[in-house]
């Protein structure tokens, strides 16, 4: 009898004070993630207009010093385009392709629209990943250069307090492509 008691007393004890280790949850919420659509945090403001600075740096008078704030400048960068010729593989092919393409003066920056733009931002408050569809118009060498209804997603991590992007993808539906 003793040493049922004594069990019951270690498993109570260790019941008492074991540790949660499940994932956080958003306080209050339901929802695992924080969002723009309806569980929204203050962060997903400044995480927007790093996504906005990021497509948009170029209408801004090619503001290189804006673009380069948006994405993370090591090899983590990548991104996909919708041709498989035009993958980005760190910030070296990064900073070729804005030098020797963008900044061309044969490129010209018309407008940028974001539409459908979707935000999450994981309960640590140091990821965060987004999808949109983007019409991006532009010109090269005289010539339209335009994205029109690309999807457009990627992942943004907090690195010394600003949100830089590490990762990116643009495709076009197939249905779409004619």
């Amino acid at each position: 009898m003793r040493i049922l008691i004594t069990l019951i007393i270690i498993l109570a004890t260790v019941a008492l004070y074991k540790k949660d280790t499940s994932e956080p949850k958003a306080p209050n919420s339901e929802a695992y993630t924080y969002n723009n659509i309806n569980n929204p945090h203050p962060e997903i403001e400044e995480i927007e207009k790093t996504i906005r600075a990021h497509i948009g740096w170029a209408v801004n008078n090619k503001d290189r010093q804006t673009l380069f704030s948006t994405v993370i400048e090591n090899e983590e960068l990548f991104y996909f385009s919708p041709d498989s010729k035009s993958t980005v593989s760190g910030i070296d092919e990064f900073t070729d392709l804005v030098d020797n393409f963008f900044m061309l003066k044969e490129f010209k920056a018309i407008r940028t629209e974001i539409n459908d733009l979707r935000i999450h931002i994981s309960p640590t408050l140091m990821t965060a990943w987004f999808s949109c569809i983007l019409n991006d118009y532009n010109e090269f060498q005289g010539k339209p250069a335009v994205w029109e209804n690309v999807r457009w997603t990627g992942v943004l991590e907090k690195v010394d307090g600003k949100w830089k992007i590490f990762q990116m993808h643009f495709s076009k539906a197939e249905d779409l492509i004619k």
